[in-house]
């Protein structure tokens, strides 16, 4: 099966066949860095880390590149806000950034250009428009004219007079047409500014995405991400600049959005003051499971946080960790699987690589980590059942656990996890405890033994373990004793 990608310029699902053979260049819209990023934010960041890993996986060359926005009216305010110069406010939230996003393991970019460090660029795309006549100066300013541009609107999927007649724009002196969008500002007063052919000032916002993708990647690059509510105008209006100024399309040959975080039925934003910093988050949940919350819906899905969600996330990735302390305990060292499985190789055969086939086919529909999460899970119920066997000695029965356990480390690891060897913590013994008695319990529904089965329900009820039967096994938290 060959990989496919759902395309927001075609609004379909299409085969994913990048611009050079067996190489891909990602694009993902990075971070304004002017305060702490939200945990909306590093969703859109980490999946977008996870489609690198996958496509690595698959075994094509990735170029990832997420730039820093390190110019912006937000970063100017704040720094009057902090007492700080601008520069000084960028680098703090760099590093803050780039904490949040080890803490929840994710991998650096290959290549993470700033704004200020290619203004000259910018200068040059801009002054390139204004030859070929889809922009003009006014004022000190430089403003790309939406009307010169035939395509306008093809991704948002907007023409120009709905565009117009749904939204608010400031009018500005000089300015042609509403929609009409800024490449260059004139210098305010104790603003950064650059010099240039229209006098100081400093570069719009779309213009830097156009310049540092096309200088990293190329026009006709591979991937273009970013979170849904960048659809228009940033993404139009990338479009617009790439297209105008080289001529030929398409500036990207697909368009993946991540879908936005809800919080209390409203999108998480700064300015509307609902959101949960990632790093306030990673204070009380492990960044493992907070990954896990993060990846198990579809990229483009609308999520709603809430602490019940990241609690079903912690105590599904207990699970996983459970099932690799007990494996290692009965194996002593651990198999790992292979690093890749290139898209032009046949998948393994035979049941033990059924998970590692429903996981590739998953993950090769349009990035389907609902069905891959379900693959894993259903491998290490499988695990689960064979550890006695393999923990007393059963022929054969090691050689089946290795066998789940190679494919365990193999798909966790795509998704950007690890088990290091390390002691059990308190938590991890009463939770391997836990499951190994809702094992039996499993085992003795199975063989029609229901006392002893409620037995051991009732047993940890009283102990304080809430216990919830679903179609895909039992569930459980730690909740008050029973009296």
């Amino acid at each position: 099966m060959r990989i496919q990608v759902y395309d927001s310029m075609s609004r379909r699902v299409v085969p994913f066949e990048p611009r050079d053979p067996g190489k891909v260049g990602i694009y993902c819209c990075g971070m304004t860095v002017y305060n702490f990023a939200h945990i909306g934010n590093m969703r859109t960041i980490i999946w977008f880390d996870l489609i690198r890993r996958y496509l690595s996986y698959r075994g094509y060359d990735v170029t990832f590149v997420m730039n820093y926005t390190d110019v912006d009216d937000k970063i100017i305010e704040r720094a009057k806000i902090e007492g700080l110069s601008p520069d000084e406010v960028t680098v703090k939230y760099e590093r803050a950034f780039e904490e949040d996003l080890a803490g929840l393991g994710g991998g650096q970019p290959d290549v993470v250009p700033r704004a200020t460090t290619h203004i000259d660029e910018m200068i040059d795309a801009i002054s390139g428009l204004v030859d070929k006549g889809v922009a003009y100066p006014a004022e000190g300013n430089v403003w790309f004219a939406v009307e010169n541009f035939a395509g306008y609107g093809k991704l948002s999927g907007r023409s120009l007079d709905d565009m117009r007649a749904g939204e608010r724009v400031e009018p500005h002196p000089g300015k042609r047409h509403p929609l009409d969008f800024s490449l260059w500002k004139a210098a305010k007063e104790g603003e950064p500014a650059w010099g240039s052919p229209w006098g100081p000032g400093r570069p719009g916002w779309h213009i830097e995405c156009s310049v540092m993708s096309d200088k990293y990647l190329g026009m006709g690059f591979d991937i273009h991400g970013g979170g849904s509510d960048l659809i228009f105008p940033h993404h139009e209006n990338e479009i617009a600049q790439a297209e105008a100024l080289a001529g030929t399309e398409p500036f990207a040959r697909y368009w993946l959005h991540a879908g936005m975080v809800q919080m209390d039925a409203e999108k998480m934003s700064k300015s509307l003051g609902n959101v949960a910093l990632a790093r306030e988050v990673l204070q009380r949940y492990r960044g493992e499971a907070v990954r896990y919350w993060m990846l198990q819906g579809s990229y483009r899905s609308q999520v709603v946080f809430s602490e019940a969600a990241l609690d079903d996330a912690e105590q599904s990735y207990e699970r996983w960790r459970t099932f690799i302390s007990s494996a290692r305990h009965a194996l002593g060292e651990l198999p790992s699987g292979p690093t890749q499985r290139p898209v032009d190789s046949p998948l393994p055969d035979g049941d033990d690589a059924t998970a590692v086939r429903a996981f590739v086919g998953a993950m090769d529909d349009d990035f389907n980590s609902a069905e891959a999460f379900a693959a894993i899970h259903e491998l290490v119920r499988q695990g689960n059942r064979r550890l006695p066997d393999a923990q007393a000695g059963v022929a054969g029965a090691r050689e089946a656990l290795a066998a789940d356990v190679t494919a365990f480390t193999e798909l966790t690891g795509v998704l950007g996890f690890s088990f290091p060897e390390h002691e059990a913590t308190g938590s991890e013994l009463v939770g391997g405890l836990i499951e190994y008695l809702l094992e039996r319990r499993e085992r003795a529904r199975a063989n029609k033994d229901f006392a002893e089965a409620d037995e051991i329900r009732t047993k940890l009820t009283e102990l304080g373990v809430a216990i919830e039967d679903t179609p895909v096994g039992a569930r459980w938290r730690i909740s008050a004793p029973s009296h």
